[in-house]
């Protein structure tokens, strides 16, 4: 099963996020989500744990309970949807809208 971890202190390791849930059960994986460009942890990351019971154990039990200065928001992860729809913002499209009326021409 896998489960997501939310609000991880910055200083939190993969090791120690392992750690955290190794007394429930056997853990396959534990991965901190960071940021592509800097590197720096997201604050969010999934724990990969085999067995059910174990991984809904650890659910119940670490949810709310603080690691590292923080309280964590743990449950299990919902699956990526493939299609995650249009991004908004940013320079991309339309760049001509109302709000650039007669600035460029």
């Amino acid at each position: 099963m896998n489960i997501y971890v939310g609000n991880l202190s910055r200083d939190v390791s993969e090791d120690e996020l392992r750690g955290a849930f190794e007394g429930f059960g056997k853990v396959s994986s534990a991965t901190i989500i960071k940021d592509k460009f800097t590197g720096e942890s997201r604050g969010f990351g999934f724990v990969e744990m085999d067995n059910k019971e174990e991984a809904d154990a650890a659910i119940a039990s670490m949810n709310g309970k603080n690691l590292k200065g923080r309280t964590l928001t743990v449950n299990e992860a919902r699956p990526r949807t493939e299609n995650r729809g249009p991004r908004k913002g940013g320079w991309g499209d339309n760049r001509r809208s109302s709000n650039y009326a007669g600035q460029r021409q």
